[in-house]
């Protein structure tokens, strides 16, 4: 399903990867009206996300902007008007007009409607789908010369997890943690929490109410350790290293995901 703002990619597999907020994109109407300049929005953005969901041939990579319209949120807030909407930020010079925001919001009906539509033919298929909604997140928000935030409550990785029902997909989740853990990140090893910094945004939460124990959406929250968060400039190495990590999750994923849907289909038989 190709859109202006966001693409859905179609292939084998109950594991879908999704990338809410690796896009840039604005409308050029709505470009005057920003305070915030483009690197500005970048840095509360998640580059290169979308390089993270190709580990999956089932995919969701979103184009637009969250500044734009973000679908990781509720729709009553969906289009970010003041600065407690958005960090702190002073978003606009102008706060659109009505008209303006119907337009972005009528994107955000538009992809919730195809993720209805995308998601229910993969459990049509299998039974069940499991979601990485991929993002990432700032750690020096002091500046390049302060000391990065506490690596105890700012984990290389978090994953969130509130939106779905542990007691049916817990041991997935498990295994999920203990890859990402004992993987070899770089000669070294990711620090891995759960609910600590995010527990998981508005498509998780609505996945899990619009399609119940048959799915299984994670939010997985990279620290930004692959790139120069205020200069946006990405290491290669490290991204690809985070390639693999999240890779190598996917053989026991599906092991434990296989086995849960299995035995979910008996108790309902």
């Amino acid at each position: 399903m190709p859109s202006g703002s966001y693409r859905f990619y179609a292939g084998e597999g109950p594991v879908v990867a999704v990338a809410l907020h690796d896009g840039h994109d604005v409308r050029s109407e709505l470009d005057p009206l920003y305070n915030l300049s483009s690197s500005q929005r970048l840095r509360e953005e998640d580059p290169h996300t979308g390089f993270l969901t190709s580990i999956v041939p089932v995919r969701v990579v979103v184009r637009k902007s969250r500044f734009e319209v973000d679908l990781n949120r509720e729709r009553s807030i969906a289009v970010y008007r003041t600065p407690e909407d958005a960090w702190g930020l002073n978003v606009w010079k102008v706060i659109p007009d009505d008209e303006l925001i119907e337009k972005s919001l009528a994107i955000y009906d538009k992809f919730y409607a195809d993720s209805k539509v995308f998601l229910s033919g993969i459990i049509l298929k299998y039974g069940y789908v499991v979601v990485y909604d991929i993002h990432s997140y700032n750690h020096m928000r002091g500046g390049l010369t302060e000391k990065p935030a506490d690596p105890a409550a700012n984990p290389d990785v978090n994953l969130g997890t509130a939106n779905l029902n542990r007691d049916v997909w817990g041991k997935a989740v498990d295994g999920l943690a203990e890859d990402l853990r004992s993987f070899n990140y770089l000669d070294g090893h990711l620090t891995v929490g759960e609910n600590i910094r995010f527990k998981g945004g508005h498509y998780s939460k609505w996945i899990q109410q619009e399609f119940g124990d048959q799915s299984c959406a994670i939010a997985i929250e990279f620290k930004k350790i692959f790139m120069d968060e205020w200069t946006h400039k990405y290491d290669p190495v490290k991204l690809s290293a985070l390639y693999n990590a999240l890779n190598f999750t996917l053989p026991s994923l599906l092991i434990h995901s296989n086995s849960i849907a299995e035995k979910r289909m008996g108790v309902l038989k």
